[in-house]
């Protein structure tokens, strides 16, 4: 299974090849994807992506995971969160929301089983 290309981004809203759903903040995989509901863990601007929040993208066995902190970057993404990926062995990209979704593109392109978790709005 190959990861799902990100259709379409504006502020508040993604589109998801393969998926009818407009996400707000979304989760994807190889095979697939779903709303990131940042309620599920607790998480908040800061400190901001926790382990738990990619976790189960990881569990899908991901090579590469892309992490859209936002148009204005507000999401932050604390070294725990790097070394526990670094650690599953997995490359971790943090950016900013649209040059993310054009990376998590590329990489998708390139036939990489990538994963992202993305933020759209600040």
């Amino acid at each position: 299974m190959s990861s799902p290309e990100i259709s379409s981004l504006s502020w508040g809203q993604m589109k998801v090849q393969g998926s009818a759903m407009t996400y707000k903040d979304c989760k994807v995989w190889p095979g697939g994807s779903r709303a990131w509901d940042w309620r599920e863990t607790g998480t908040e601007h800061s400190p901001g992506v926790q382990p738990a929040d990619v976790k189960e993208v990881v569990e899908k066995g991901i090579q590469a995971l892309v992490i859209g902190r936002g148009m204005s970057e507000a999401l932050k993404v604390p070294p725990s969160t790097v070394e526990y990926l670094k650690k599953q062995g997995i490359d971790v990209r943090v950016l900013q929301t649209e040059q993310a979704v054009k990376e998590y593109n590329a990489l998708v392109a390139q036939g990489v089983r990538v994963g992202g978790v993305f933020h759209s709005t600040c």
